[in-house]
């Protein structure tokens, strides 16, 4: 008789330990799993919104996703954000997982997922660097949003082993630079300089992080991309048509990307087609599709829940083995039939 599995509980210090240790394991992770998801071994449905018509700028979003391969998990992101937060210093996303036993359908565990969703999202932004940057790890880089995604993001680059010339930071909110800088200076040893101009940032660097939580596309001068800097897209929403239409544009699954309002969503509703799409990560990866060093190379990661659940699964792993994974008995009470 098959009976109901043991649920766990893993916390946010034990996922963040996890995640810290685990770097390497979980940058092939991310990457295995855009490799399934291209093979066509992954379930990856619609995000769906939970809006507030009071609240505009504040969202919580469902990701259901099942990967297979060797992973063989299926799982819920809920994931929020709530930008009035900062205010009073507390973080703008807060999430959890939820996996699920493929065989059963019964819930396994509950993972506190805000780190998990930064980590893939970082983890994936380093992996397209690497690929889509004509000189990969060094150069000099631009960061536009200087929150946690941004944070997470330059942890990672660092530890592919990226070596910045130069670093310069710009938010409309002078102070989080600033601590950024800080940041930057005690744990890497990197000194950044804070610019006055979003358009002196940009020019300046060769690799451009965008992590802001714009909301509709403010910038529209493609002058200042003239010199084709990889753009690691990441808030979706901050690039005008005219710059993505001179770019050479690479998502991590195109249905997925154009929709919700994003700057390729609403190129696509502009143009009338997505020509100006050249593939997705994995076909990069896979080598259908080529860096091309004269224009402007711009990775727009939408999100996918395949990842959340690839890391999440790892993470679970991890817990179970070093005992950081709380059970919690007769959790299903009600789980046989009689």
């Amino acid at each position: 008789m098959t009976t109901a599995p043991t649920f766990f509980v893993v916390s946010g210090t034990a996922v963040k330990e996890i995640t810290d240790r685990q770097k390497q394991r979980i940058f092939d992770t991310v990457e295995a799993a855009y490799r399934l998801h291209d093979a066509g071994h992954t379930i990856n449905p619609d995000s769906y919104f939970l809006r507030y018509p009071k609240r505009p700028n504040s969202r919580i979003i469902a990701l259901p996703a099942h990967v297979g391969g060797d992973f063989q998990k299926s799982g819920i992101k809920w994931i929020s954000s709530f930008p009035d937060n900062t205010a009073n210093n507390l973080a703008r996303a807060s999430a959890v997982l939820i996996l699920n036993d493929a065989k059963t359908g019964y819930p396994l565990a509950c993972l506190e997922a805000s780190l998990i969703s930064s980590t893939r999202t970082a983890a994936s932004a380093a992996l397209a660097a690497e690929h889509l940057a004509p000189e990969p790890f060094t150069g000099t880089l631009g960061v536009i949003g200087t929150g946690v995604i941004a944070r997470a993001t330059v942890e990672w680059l660092l530890f592919r082993g990226w070596s910045f010339e130069k670093v310069s930071l710009f938010d409309l909110n002078r102070e989080d630079a600033e601590q950024f800088g800080a940041w930057l200076a005690a744990e890497h040893g990197v000194i950044a300089d804070i610019r006055d101009t979003l358009e002196e940032t940009i020019s300046s660097s060769s690799l451009v992080v965008f992590a802001t939580t714009a909301g509709q596309p403010y910038l529209h001068d493609e002058r200042i991309f003239k010199h084709s800097p990889t753009v690691l897209h990441l808030s979706l929403r901050d690039i005008g048509e005219d710059i993505i239409l001179e770019s050479q544009n690479i998502v991590d699954d195109i249905d997925h990307c154009l929709k919700a309002g994003t700057s390729l969503h609403l190129t696509e509703t502009e143009t009338g087609n997505r020509d100006f799409v050249s593939g997705t990560l994995a076909d990069v990866l896979n080598g259908k599709v080529r860096s091309d060093p004269s224009r402007t190379r711009i990775f727009s990661p939408f999100g996918l829940g395949v990842l959340d659940i690839a890391v999440g699964h790892l993470v679970f792993e991890m817990a179970k083995t070093t005992g950081s994974a709380s059970q919690v008995p007769d959790f299903f009470s009600n789980s046989v039939r009689w």
